[in-house]
């Protein structure tokens, strides 16, 4: 290691970054499709006690593990255990997660870049339901298009991770993540002026418990602690650019109410979009990319309202993205001594072309229906198996970050001392008298939780919903 370990300039800077990474399209996208699907109501509130109950502890140790040693994951779970300890797999764990999920990531944030455009061109105008999916449809499959707009984010992505901690990092979340907040809040207030507003209010908050199920349950709680952007080396990699006094319970709380404001938020504005246009609210990629062009083709001033949606998701991208590269880079700024320069510029270029199958997933045999094919034939997916894209998400999702939360959950809980763990949680903050309820959480709680997610997510618990 060389040089003197950059520090956030404020704890707003941390919260706002750290906010970022945990706020992506998972929130403005999938939590309010799995909200549709599960019948809101009483999925809203188990998903908000599951982020109580195993999101922020979790998280909580995260940022313990960067602030205390003030290193990425790598170094830091070398220093708090041994050199040659097998725990040190975990920080490498989140090391490659990071690669594995920004490179396909990239593609997504390209969508949404994408659609930003065809909103400022108006792209939608007079088009119907068919020809919107037509859009879409030929929007996946198109190699120049997607790595287009794939080389484009990660050109974003690096150039602010090389700028450093300060004039990078959080310079550029005090500026992205106001510009989603007042984005969201625009559009919020746009919702609240349609017929469908009532009725999605009342579907996100009021109790029903109708299509609820206790498979609905585990994805609950497997979104809660995804949301946080858990088990990948984010949390603990902005925390070590914390001050070793700073408050790690009050920042980690405010994060966590933070993301979760913005998820209920995304429903109040896409529910009411729905409702008002007789739309399903439980469809998946379509929400987005099919039903919402459609209904801003339907509304005055529509494709005003496309260009801030779409940029609101473009912005929340962004904000994920730059926190997988910065987890990348600084391992090699830690463990190598490479310069920031160096270390942004080789781990981005890398991902870039890693995330170069997924973005030709859907319109090239090799990465598409060749590679769906072998691992059809290795079982994958129940035998109907995934193209690249699918897969590398299917892999980090399902495998990776579950397993990597539970590792950091035990580690912490188990193999850090005692003193020391008391020590640094009670540091600088007024709320030292949660920590006995903070290492139970993390002991017995958090592990039985994530294992339920892990089993769920590969098929293991088919039985809760039938299958």
């Amino acid at each position: 290691m060389t040089g003197t370990r950059a520090h956030w300039g404020s704890r707003l800077g941390f919260i706002l970054a750290a906010a970022g990474s945990a706020v992506g399209l998972g929130n403005i996208w999938k939590f309010p499709y799995i909200t549709g699907e599960n019948g809101g109501g009483w999925f809203v509130l188990i998903y908000l006690i599951c982020i109580a109950l195993v999101g922020l502890p979790i998280m909580m140790a995260e940022i313990f593990i960067g602030r205390t040693t003030q290193l990425a994951p790598v170094g830091a779970f070398r220093a708090l255990s041994r050199r040659g300890s097998p725990w040190v797999l975990t920080g490498w764990l989140g090391v490659v997660v990071a690669f594995v999920v920004l490179s396909y990531y990239s593609v997504v944030a390209g969508w949404a870049m994408h659609y930003t455009w065809l909103s400022i061109t108006n792209a939608f105008a007079a088009h119907d339901q068919a020809a919107i999916n037509e859009l879409f449809g030929n929007v996946y499959v198109s190699p120049t298009v997607n790595l287009g707009w794939h080389v484009a984010f990660m050109a974003i992505t690096i150039a602010i991770v090389l700028g450093g901690v300060q004039k990078g990092l959080e310079r550029w979340v005090r500026i992205l993540m106001p510009a989603l907040f007042v984005l969201m809040l625009v559009m919020l207030g746009r919702a609240v002026t349609m017929e469908g507003f009532g009725r999605a209010v009342e579907f996100t908050f009021a109790p029903n418990a109708e299509n609820l199920t206790a498979a609905g349950v585990l994805e609950a709680l497997g979104h809660a602690f995804f949301t946080l952007s858990l088990g990948m080396g984010a949390m603990i990699t902005y925390g070590s650019y914390l001050r070793r006094d700073d408050d790690l319970v009050a920042t980690s709380v405010t994060v966590g109410v933070l993301d979760t404001v913005i998820a209920l938020m995304a429903c109040l504005i896409l529910f009411p979009i729905t409702f008002t246009f007789g739309m399903q609210e439980e469809r998946t990629v379509g929400l987005i990319f099919m039903n919402m062009p459609l209904a801003f083709s339907q509304m005055p001033g529509g494709a005003l309202w496309g260009v801030l949606f779409f940029a609101l998701l473009t912005f929340a991208a962004l904000t994920s993205g730059i926190s997988l590269l910065e987890v990348a880079a600084s391992y090699f700024i830690d463990e190598r001594g490479w310069t920031r320069r160096r270390a942004a510029l080789t781990c981005g270029i890398a991902i870039l072309l890693l995330g170069i199958p997924s973005a030709l997933s859907g319109g090239t045999r090799l990465f598409g229906e060749q590679f769906q094919s072998l691992t059809s034939n290795l079982g994958v997916n129940d035998g109907a198996g995934f193209n690249w894209f699918d897969f590398f998400d299917y892999l980090a999702s399902n495998w990776m970050l579950p397993l990597g939360g539970l590792f950091i959950a035990l580690f912490v809980a188990w193999r850090v001392g005692g003193a020391a763990r008391e020590a640094g949680f009670k540091t600088g903050t007024r709320f030292g008298g949660l920590y006995w309820g903070w290492i139970q959480l993390l002991r017995y709680v958090v592990p039985i939780a994530v294992i339920l997610v892990f089993l769920n997510a590969i098929g293991l618990l088919g039985f809760l919903d039938g299958t």
